[in-house]
């Protein structure tokens, strides 16, 4: 029993480390790509209107009703001690410093990181790839850099709207659910949410974008075995790219927190 244990755990290891290490090797020819290669401009703008622009209207209601029940939730709990004024503070501090971001960065992750394995990986089992390696074209600057650009570029502002749209949300709820006084509601958002918790928020959502992404090129781009494969990547690159994303919040919060 013990040893079958201990093999389990030594092949899960390796399995990790391999993962692990195959990943660390994708970043640095990513970078290495964005530094000596010119880059594809309109590529680019393609992939961030793709992921950005057709991504803000779930982005916008996600966070529109996060807020929302936020406020919902905190009012009674706040209402025993007279504190009904702090709701908006904490609408507006949880919204840009973790629900904001993360909730962002999961919503894309199903929308993008999965299109990007899929979108990868059928041009891998169809030889696409192959035939661009042939025409002597760089896949990483053509393929992979407008991607993980375009995502870690508009992802802090796809969340600065989710944001925004938490805090009209928990307005919503507290002037015309709870009939709060709007302006204590307003005034307790502006005393209390400082530019540094909307910074570090951004910065959350930049490096959440640049996972996601890398994280869905990797398994498209190594995509075997015909369309079950694309299935199979696309799967992994969205269960990964969340897990990732849920782990690094808690370091990035612990980091920014003793930062600002």
């Amino acid at each position: 029993m013990q040893f079958h244990l201990m093999n389990w755990i030594g092949k899960v290891s390796l399995k990790t480390c391999n993962a692990l290490g195959e990943y660390a090797l994708f970043v640095v020819k990513v970078f290495q790509t964005t530094y000596s290669t010119k880059l594809k401009t309109q590529k680019l703008f393609e992939q961030m209107e793709r992921i950005g622009v057709q991504s803000l209207p779930i982005s916008i209601l996600t966070g529109l009703f996060t807020g929302a029940v936020l406020a919902l939730q905190t009012y009674s709990g706040f209402k025993q001690f007279g504190s009904e004024g702090m709701i908006g503070p904490v609408v507006a501090l949880t919204m840009a410093r973790e629900l904001g971001p993360v909730l962002t960065g999961f919503m894309v992750t199903g929308r993008c990181s999965s299109g990007i394995a899929a979108e990868l990986g059928t041009m891998r089992i169809t030889e696409q790839i192959d035939a661009l390696e042939t025409l002597c074209i760089n896949n990483f600057q053509y393929l992979i850099v407008p991607r993980v650009l375009a995502a870690t570029i508009v992802l802090p502002f796809l969340t600065i709207f989710s944001v925004f749209a938490g805090i009209f949300g928990g307005y919503l709820v507290c002037v015309f659910v709870y009939n709060i006084n709007p302006v204590k509601y307003i005034d307790g958002v502006k005393d209390f949410l400082k530019i540094s918790d909307v910074l570090g928020g951004l910065f959350k959502a930049s490096f959440f974008g640049f996972v996601l992404s890398t994280v869905g090129s990797l398994r498209g781009y190594h995509t075997q075995g015909g369309a079950k494969g694309v299935g199979i990547s696309t799967t992994q690159s969205v269960v990964i790219a969340s897990i990732t994303i849920l782990i690094s919040n808690y370091f990035l919060a612990q980091l920014l927190f003793e930062t600002f």
